[in-house]
């Protein structure tokens, strides 16, 4: 680099510049970032790598309460869970509650988030009435289904007056019914959250896809199922890995509330089972091995759903 310098004589001259000295060798700019992870990735560890090993570590113990001795029991938990009828009717409920519940509440919440995408008459207040299930507790939730399904609630009461008494049932307490009454609990509990989600995504679609699709000729069903639904795919995968993990972890919560697993096991699902062999029944080798093989069913079907939506992450 060259600079200009005066002279006595008021002359101009040229005069180069030293070389400016290079940086150290092996000098880096200084990461900060990363102390920043530190906090958060030390609660990850503590609070969720943690929890998780030691699932697997109670598994493999024989632990008949929380204050009784421990001792090593290998694979004779896994034995004892496989060779047990009340595990296999938990694992048949818990696939039709999954089979049924998530399709449908995905089908449904995306029809409905399209509809209020394309904000119809009164679209706020529709988004508002559709949060008001996410708002309720789930106490409160189960007594709204209680005084429906009770036996003189307000299903049985409807079908009284209008001629139909002959179909009246015990919903909660029947064999046949009780987890269908589950199932309908857990459809209305999700179905309006994940409709909101759904109308967001939905709302950033340029609109000129729509227009284009309707100038062709195409009605609003082919237009929802042929041009925003791929638009939005990776999105519904996202929301349908949530409902399916929300579905098969927290159903516990809804059958202790309502019906306790039963009539027998009828309504047992993996999750209540969990929780009914650590508090109820005192086995916690049993209880958390029956939540490992929860965790590889949860660990199985998100991959599933990946591949079946092309997710790239």
């Amino acid at each position: 680099m060259t600079t200009l310098t005066t002279t006595p004589d008021g002359s101009a001259a040229r005069r180069s510049a030293p070389p400016a000295s290079p940086a150290p060798a092996g000098r880096r700019p200084r990461q900060g970032g990363t102390v920043l992870a530190v906090p958060a990735l030390v609660w990850y560890l503590v609070f969720m790598v943690g929890p998780l090993l030691a699932i697997f570590v109670i598994a493999a113990l024989h632990w008949p309460g929380m204050l009784q001795p421990v001792s090593f029991a290998g694979l004779d938990n896994v034995r004892t869970v496989l060779d047990d009828p009340v595990f296999w009717d938990a694992v048949r409920n818990t696939a039709v509650q999954l089979a049924v519940a998530v399709p449908v509440m995905i089908v449904c919440a995306f029809m409905l988030g399209y509809y209020v995408a394309q904000r119809p008459p009164g679209h706020r207040v529709i988004r508002y009435l559709l949060f008001i299930p996410g708002l309720i507790s789930t106490p409160a939730k189960a007594m709204v289904f209680y005084a429906a399904l009770s036996p003189d609630g307000l299903l049985n009461g409807g079908l009284e007056s209008v001629g139909l008494g002959s179909l009246a049932d015990a919903w909660l307490a029947s064999p046949s019914t009780a987890l269908a009454c589950l199932i309908a609990l857990d459809i209305w509990a999700g179905i309006g959250f994940t409709a909101v989600l759904f109308a967001a995504r939905l709302g950033s679609v340029p609109d000129e896809l729509g227009e284009a699709a309707q100038l062709d000729g195409a009605g609003h069903w082919r237009t929802m199922w042929s041009v925003h639904f791929p638009v939005v795919r990776d999105y519904v995968g996202v929301v349908t890995m949530l409902q399916f993990l929300w579905t098969l972890f927290g159903s516990a919560q809804h059958v202790l509330l309502l019906t306790q697993g039963g009539p027998g096991t009828s309504s047992t699902t993996l999750s209540f089972l969990v929780y009914q062999k650590a508090f109820i029944a005192a086995d916690l080798g049993y209880s958390q091995t029956v939540g490992v093989l929860l965790f590889l069913a949860g660990l199985v079907g998100l991959l599933t759903i990946r591949r079946v939506f092309r997710q790239n992450y």
